[in-house]
């Protein structure tokens, strides 16, 4: 349900960066007025969006590991954000349509994508619930966590330093997301031990795999 990915090298990172820096941020409300939980800053310049988010979401269609866990069928432009000391998101759930201007997508997956470092900020946390259970991510700069939109989750208060990051959301080609982690575990097992096993084995193995596919895929 959990994916952890290695999405950015160093330039793309710095580049994303040097955007920030040099853009405009606005209250991040203004993507969600009625929220009682969002504290956050988010980028609010057209040509830096773009350009920032074309890198990101070129990145995301280019990783194999993500393609094989999202089954992605539409994927929002990655949008930066930021936390300044103070301020945090509270506890809440993605919301179901994310408007875009192509029109809305459902979000089956969120994913946040780490700019900067653990070390350059104190606090914020991005901490995912699951059950009574609970996880907690401050991924090193380039990488992505993906997780299930409908789990609740929050970004905790940053006391120190700058929490910057990219957001974005996923629209699956197989909505439940059982299904998806199967359909992934087969991938895994096909990958990892298919020049091991009996070739009419493999065969029919691969043969169950699709059919699944064709029966669960919009």
């Amino acid at each position: 349900m959990f994916k952890q990915l290695s999405l950015l090298d160093k330039d793309q990172v710095k580049t994303l960066k040097d955007i920030a820096e040099s853009s405009k941020f606005v209250d991040g409300k203004i993507s969600n007025p009625h929220s009682r939980v969002k504290n956050n800053l988010q980028l609010h310049d057209p040509a830096a969006y773009e350009q920032s988010s074309k890198i990101m979401l070129d990145a995301l269609m280019a990783n194999r590991e993500f393609l094989d866990f999202a089954f992605p069928q539409h994927v929002a432009p990655p949008m930066i954000t930021c936390h300044k000391p103070g301020m945090n998101y509270g506890l809440h759930a993605d919301s179901a349509l994310i408007p875009l201007p192509s029109g809305p997508i459902r979000s089956d997956i969120s994913c946040t994508i780490f700019l900067n470092g653990p070390d350059d900020y104190e606090g914020g946390a991005l901490r995912v619930t699951h059950g009574e259970a609970s996880m907690r991510f401050k991924g090193t700069p380039g990488t992505a966590i993906v997780y299930p939109s409908y789990t609740l989750h929050e970004v905790e208060k940053v006391t120190k330093g700058e929490r910057l990051v990219a957001i974005s959301f996923i629209q699956s080609k197989i909505r439940d997301v059982m299904k998806r982690n199967l359909l992934y575990e087969f991938n895994e097992v096909a990958a990892l031990e298919g020049l091991n096993m009996r070739h009419e084995n493999y065969t029919r193995m691969q043969a169950a795999q699709y059919n699944l596919m064709r029966m669960w895929m919009e």
